[in-house]
């Protein structure tokens, strides 16, 4: 005799076929919904969480702009005939990076001058090995400086071999320059638009998944401890299952645009504020899709926690959906050329991926149009099938249920 035989489906009277009677159960999820929001507004782990995520983004937007405009003065010691070149090295390498400043400094003599670099005294030691010119520091030359250096070292020589050779510079370096370009776009827009599309696809799989294992937690919580069996007496099981999408849903969004606003006002702090109007369209279809696929994984969470009768047995029943969830992670940085544009329509990846073909400017427009048709499509076929799951597994308190046995079993 199979589970659902031996324990029938409810054990207190309950309204059938998920159908609101009249009167006041007909805005019963409106109740549920409000419940699930202000239980996590005031959880103090909710709390903190959002809290310390913010302060997260804002100081790591803080310290990107601060170290975009700092500048880094370096203690330079030459001796003998090399200070003059130290001298010409220092007035010409902030024009190659505005943010190295060099301030020279001239000893006597070579032991002199690595004695102050040992001493911490004097971050860099130039002078000339053989025919080279020679950055040496005690523990490691700063990339910063040794970069721009080399920049004004190749110049010079380049410059000083050219006039003992009786020609010019131009000439020696004609047809010697590797320029690049790209066919569409700017590259360092793409890139800046590629990063954030990460962000926000990475965001998208740690919302899910928190407010999804939350949702499916307090519903098979309240499976276990029986307090589903009174609730059911008072409002259609259908009701609960929509207050509780929804409700979850409203965080889950809300801290969304949360995260993105202060990511955003963060970003026009940085070199980066002139790309925020070509992404500004993006991220708007982001939420959009968002808010669309985050329904349909709440949908699955909710089944995955009514199937289960103990906390113990949801680990199982969300195994299927923790490895969509790792799939369309994965997606993100394995998918690559025709796959990743098919994938983008293929729902629910296309709530991760699609974003981030609108902000590298790979999809037409109507692209995201055709793909949020199909995600909402799923969504429909998602909600009725995990209403009627969850309506005939939520009062099953047995074990835990296969989908076959949740599907099969009677209103």
């Amino acid at each position: 005799m199979s589970t659902i035989e031996q324990n029938p489906v409810r054990t207190t009277p309950a309204p059938t076929g998920g159908r609101a009677p009249s009167g006041p159960t007909r805005t019963a999820w409106a109740i549920v919904a409000r419940r699930e929001i202000l239980a996590k507004i005031f959880d103090k782990s909710f709390l903190v969480g959002t809290v310390l995520t913010v302060a997260v983004i804002a100081g790591f937007m803080v310290v990107s702009a601060f170290m975009e405009d700092r500048t880094k003065t370096y203690d330079l010691v030459a001796s003998g005939a090399d200070v003059s070149f130290a001298r010409t090295l220092a007035s010409e390498v902030t024009a190659v990076d505005d943010k190295v400043i060099v301030d020279v400094r001239s000893t006597d003599s070579a032991e002199a001058a690595r004695a102050l670099v040992l001493d911490d005294d004097a971050d860099v030691w130039l002078h000339k090995v053989g025919d080279d010119w020679t950055l040496t520091a005690a523990t490691e030359v700063p990339d910063g400086l040794q970069a721009a250096a080399s920049t004004v070292v190749r110049q010079s020589t380049i410059a000083t071999n050219a006039q003992s050779a009786g020609t010019s510079v131009a000439a020696i370096e004609k047809g010697a320059t590797l320029k690049a370009s790209i066919l569409k776009g700017n590259a360092d827009k793409q890139g800046f638009a590629k990063v954030m599309g990460f962000v926000l696809a990475f965001l998208f799989y740690i919302a899910s998944l928190t407010f999804g294992m939350q949702l499916a937690g307090s519903v098979v919580e309240e499976k276990a401890s029986r307090i589903v069996e009174i609730i059911a007496t008072k409002i259609p099981v259908r009701q609960l299952l929509i207050g509780k999408i929804l409700g979850n849903t409203a965080l889950a969004v809300g801290q969304m645009v949360v995260y993105t606003g202060i990511g955003l006002i963060g970003l026009s702090f940085t070199q980066y504020k002139s790309y925020l109007p070509s992404v500004s369209a993006g991220i708007v279809w982001f939420l959009a899709f968002f808010l669309i696929g985050f329904l349909v994984i709440a949908c699955a969470w909710a089944v995955a926690g009514a199937l289960a009768s103990r906390t113990e047995d949801l680990q199982q029943t969300a195994m299927p959906l923790t490895m969509l969830m790792m799939a369309m992670w994965f997606a993100v940085f394995l998918a690559k050329g025709a796959v990743l544009t098919v994938l983008s329509f293929v729902p629910p990846f296309s709530a991760i991926l699609m974003p981030i073909r609108i902000l590298d400017g790979s999809a037409a427009w109507w692209e995201p149009v055709v793909a949020l048709l199909l995600l909402l499509a799923l969504a429909g076929v998602i909600v009725r099938g995990a209403e009627r799951l969850y309506r005939r597994s939520l009062l099953q308190t047995s074990g835990k249920l296969s989908i076959k046995q949740a599907w099969s079993a009677p209103e």
